[in-house]
């Protein structure tokens, strides 16, 4: 059962605002791309300030550290190296996944890329002098799915500039509270509301997803990482410079073909907006998607490295780099991630972009396919549509009682990030079971949730026979009957899949399958090359 299960995280989202809210402004940017954020007013174009991603080096690093038989000392010295947050300082978390049959549970990560100017390396980096020392900003954002099984892997991007309201958040270090955002503003706000626990927390309220931890890196770190790890491959179909007339680009500079990248290069190539193809924050993205996708492969090609001397560089700049959450505070239990995540192989791992609409310059989650990628990523549904085949839910061996005697509580699941809930919703299906006989069932007028499809929950195996009975009744396929611990009886969540009719609608064929706008990308693709705006070529 994905995340969705929880009710909190969902009563957080609070009701549409119709995109009325203030749209934060643009600042200038530093002989580079004009970036995005309130701080500053401006013309310019917009502009992403610096790619992440180096975080599968991170993983090597930890994993070469728990292999080089570091001492103790060194290795305090290391985890003392590593920054730490708290996860979530939102009001309300998503639910944590219900175990499969053999009692596993998927991992999911959040990868932040902040755009600090707090140090001089970060300075010299991201240049934007006006900004120096002012409030980061979030502005690459992708969340790490590791499969129950640990057979695949799925990455979902979200860009800088959607539209989100954004949940109340308090600051652990000072206890300033951030009340939740009237309109709707870009979500790359979200890391200066508290920190990265405020991040968290506004991917928990939109996607009902449960993270399990973050990991987030500035531009000095993506730099270090780049150069520790030795080169990433990338391709362009012709030569690029990105840097227009007026100063506007980040300055990358490549002939056609495909080369390493490392160091500021490497920074250069994941903050590119402007040279490739539309000069868009998608097209800077799938860049950041390819860039990624190789980096796996160099690291699982070169997996084996004995100089002691790129060992222990390896391991400083790994742990220096990072700021994570409390649950990944020492290099053991960076280890112990590492493990996990390397499990997957390259054409099991898929990458891909939040289907989006645009909303005047900006973006908004695009309704029906955003949910729907949630919510695969929320039942552990592989997105490389590679999931064996599963068996059909088998019937309870535990009888029902009569349909009289089931006790059905209706909420009304029907709000979603682009539509408010269907007033009368829950009432009007607790309305349909007493018809049928259920003459215990009641609708709760009070919750609103979000949930993408009709689910019937039920808390213990001796009211499963109960819960099966009243999907049957209704026409509901008996996968969307779960265990959760989340409620006291059975429970009826109507989902945006049912907003109208007293006639549960048959489940479509390609139900399970990815989105075509979700821009999907294979992990062993290694063909991939960025089209190139001609107007950037030389």
């Amino acid at each position: 059962m994905g995340q969705s299960d929880v009710r909190d995280s969902r009563r957080a989202a609070g009701g549409p605002d119709g995109g009325r809210g203030r749209i934060p402004e643009q600042r200038k940017g530093d002989g580079g791309e004009p970036p995005h954020g309130h701080r500053r007013a401006g013309k310019a174009p917009r502009r992403r300030r610096h790619r992440i991603l180096r975080w599968f080096a991170t993983i090597l690093a930890v994993l070469i550290v728990g292999t080089a038989g570091a001492g103790y000392l060194y290795y305090r010295h290391l985890n003392s190296n590593i920054k730490t947050d708290k996860l979530n300082i939102g009001e309300h978390h998503a639910a944590k996944p219900t175990p499969n049959a053999a009692g596993q549970t998927p991992l999911n990560i959040l990868l932040i890329g902040s755009d600090a100017r707090d140090s001089k390396e970060n300075q010299k980096l991201g240049g934007a002098k006006e900004t120096f020392g002012g409030t980061p900003l979030a502005d690459v954002q992708m969340l790490v799915h590791l499969s129950a099984d640990r057979s695949n892997m799925s990455v979902v991007s979200m860009p800088r500039d959607t539209l989100l309201t954004l949940p109340k958040c308090t600051d652990p270090k000072t206890g300033t509270e951030y009340q939740a955002t009237l309109g709707r503003r870009m979500t790359n706000e979200s890391l200066g509301r508290g920190g990265p626990g405020c991040t968290v927390a506004t991917w928990e309220q939109l996607t009902g997803i449960h993270i399990d931890h973050f990991m987030m890196v500035d531009f000095a770190g993506v730099v270090s990482m780049a150069d520790a790890i030795g080169g990433v491959p990338v391709c362009v179909d012709a030569n690029i410079y990105s840097k227009d007339s007026s100063g506007h680009g980040s300055g990358l500079k490549l002939a056609k073909g495909t080369h390493p990248v490392k160091g500021k290069q490497a920074l250069q190539w994941l903050r590119t907006r402007y040279g490739f193809e539309d000069g868009s924050d998608i097209a800077r993205t799938k860049a950041q998607h390819m860039y990624m996708n190789s980096m796996v492969r160099q690291l699982r090609e070169n997996a084996t490295i004995t100089n002691p001397g790129k060992l222990r560089s390896l391991a400083e700049e790994a742990t220096k780099a990072l700021h994570v959450d409390e649950g990944l505070d020492t290099v053991k239990k960076l280890y112990d991630l590492s493990n996990e995540l390397k499990k997957p192989a390259p054409d099991r791992i898929t990458m891909t972009t939040m289907p989006f609409v645009y909303v005047g310059a900006r973006v908004a989650p695009k309704p029906g396919d955003a949910d729907k990628l949630f919510r695969l990523v929320r039942d552990d549904i592989a997105l490389d549509g590679k999931d064996k085949k599963k068996s059909p839910p088998k019937e309870s061996d535990d009888p029902a009682a009569p349909d009289a005697e089931i006790a059905v509580q209706v909420e009304n699941g029907t709000r979603t990030a682009q539509q408010p809930a269907q007033q009368g919703r829950a009432n009007q299906v607790a309305g349909i079971l007493t018809s049928a006989g259920f003459t215990k069932a009641t609708a709760d007028q009070q919750q609103l949730l979000s949930e993408e499809k009709t689910v019937i929950r039920f808390p213990s195996v001796d009211l499963e026979g109960d819960a099966q009975r009243v999907a049957k009744s209704l026409g509901i396929p008996l996968s969307s009957v779960k265990q959760s611990t989340d409620v006291s009886g059975v429970t009826l969540v109507v989902g945006a899949d049912w907003r109208l009719g007293n006639t549960y609608p048959k489940t479509a064929a390609d139900d399970d399958k990815t989105p075509d706008t979700a821009l999907a990308l294979n992990g062993s693709d290694k063909k991939a090359c960025m089209k190139v705006n001609r107007n950037f070529t030389w």
